[in-house]
Formats: C-alpha cells, structure tokens, sequence
C-alpha cells in the first residue's frame, strides 16, 4: 500500500494539486484504508527487526573473505556511521556489499541463494538482492560487484546461512 501526501509552498503548484484532487478524488477507499492501518499496528517493530538484522549481516559480512567492501551506517568504518548515529534511531535496512570476483561472483551470489529473493523490491519482510550495473546504460562508477540487499524481518540465522554459502560458492569457478 502506498499512500502520502503532498506539500508546497507554490500556490500555482497548489491550484494545480487541488484541482486534480477536485477531479480525479484524493481519498483511499475503505479496502485500502483497512490495509493501511492493518500495517501501521506492526510496522515499528518490521523495521526494528529489519534494521537489527541488517546490522547483525553487515557485521558479519565485513568479515567474510568473499567481501571486499560492506557499506551500511552501523558500521564505525561506513563513511556515514557519524552523522547517522547523529541524526537517525536505528540505521535501516539496506546493506551494499562489494563481492570479490567481479561482476560473475555477484551473479553466482545471486542465483546462489534461496531464502534471499534475487529482485529490486525494496522494504518488504522478506529480504531481496540485487545486482546492480547489470546493464550498460547503468553509471560505470557503480562497481559491476556491488550487490544492494534489502534485508527482511525472517530469522538473522537462516538469512546468514543462505547468503554465507552463496557467497562461499560464488568464489569457486
């Protein structure tokens, strides 16, 4: 579900807004408004658990011999752990890791796993992956490596043993 709203200082802008309000409706039905609250009740503790977690494999991974870099704010070595200890409560859920081996390896971790969902999908409860600069219209400063894990809420152990063999696989030929 996705929901928000829309603020502006733009009162050309904001005639705009309320006139597509005016015409088009600017409320959820009842289904989707049920849904939202249905989520809502739960969504501090998803996110604590996902942020928990993601630290937990962020740790772990900087210690894998299959990882040459693991970026996630938790880290005293992420270039942004100070001003996110500064500025946030937790440090959320996503983790970047560089995979030694190039951009084969990162394949290999990817089709290496079975708990870990291998999509672009970003803050569900399950945990997904994704290896970026798969295509050549993608910036060639992003390492060909890099895999963007969007780590869930299921058990750190079991997310740890699925993405730990992948990656233990993933550095043999």
């Amino acid at each position: 579900m996705l929901l928000g709203l829309v603020v502006t200082r733009d009162d050309e802008l904001l005639g705009r807004l309320q006139g597509y309000r005016t015409l088009r409706g600017a409320i959820p039905g009842p289904w989707e408004a049920w849904l939202v609250l249905r989520g809502i009740r739960t969504l501090a503790l998803r996110v604590e658990r996902a942020g928990a977690n993601a630290a937990e494999l962020a740790r772990r991974l900087g210690e894998h011999p299959a990882v040459e870099r693991v970026r996630h704010p938790s880290l005293p070595t992420d270039p942004g752990h100070q001003r996110a200890s500064a500025q946030m409560n937790g440090f959320g859920a996503i983790v970047a890791i560089e995979v030694r081996g190039g951009a084969e390896a990162a394949e290999r971790v990817c089709s290496g796993t079975a708990l870990w969902v291998h999509t672009t999908s970003l803050g569900g409860v399950e945990s997904s992956l994704e290896r970026r600069r798969r295509y050549p219209s993608e910036s060639p400063v992003v390492p060909e490596s890099l895999l963007r894990l969007s780590v869930g809420i299921e058990d750190v152990e079991d997310l740890w043993a699925d993405l730990d063999a992948a990656l233990t696989a993933s550095q043999k030929p």
